[in-house]
């Protein structure tokens, strides 16, 4: 179990929320996104950066997006630049570039931070149960109940049929 220092006390990341639906962050666009807005749907969660050697993975989540969004499943994209420097744009440069280069369709964050002192409380409690991201796109898979179901390294494609099975299983 991972711990947090929250002003002179020791919190772990399912104190500060009790699923992913209890959590808020800013969209692309700079508005409010609360993730209760997702309630009753799985979310497949990705830290994204627009500068990696895996950026192509963009197409295969669209694919993702479009095939399942209507059975329930949200793909949230959560723009990083922990990794390398690989996502240095402003949050408009990167809707642009998703968008003209990925047809990007799905909801995307502004850009946070996804691990160190500084780690979102999103990915605090995204990794309490699984690890933190060890690169760009790596994935969480969140269950209807917004609790994690597994976690996905950064070279499982969005593709991968051990991915895909997971997603046919949480939209049931």
């Amino acid at each position: 179990m991972k711990y947090t220092l929250l002003s002179g006390f020791l919190m772990t990341a399912s104190m500060f929320g009790a699923s992913i639906y209890d959590f808020s962050m800013k969209s692309i666009d700079g508005k409010d996104l609360p993730l209760s807005t997702y309630k009753g749907k799985a979310v497949l969660v990705v830290n994204v950066a627009s500068k990696c050697g895996l950026t192509p993975q963009y197409t295969a989540l669209e694919a993702l997006n479009q095939k399942y969004a209507s059975k329930g499943l949200v793909v949230l994209g959560v723009p990083a630049n922990n990794f390398g420097g690989q996502e240095p744009g402003t949050e408009q440069e990167i809707k642009t570039f998703c968008e003209r280069n990925y047809k990007v369709s799905f909801p995307m964050t502004s850009k946070v931070s996804v691990t160190g002192d500084d780690t979102a409380p999103l990915f605090k409690y995204l990794t309490e149960t699984t690890s933190a991201p060890d690169w760009n796109f790596t994935k969480y898979l969140v269950g209807k109940d917004g609790k994690v179901i597994k976690r996905f390294s950064p070279k499982t494609t969005p593709d991968a049929p051990e991915l895909t099975s997971a997603i046919e299983a949480a939209i049931k």
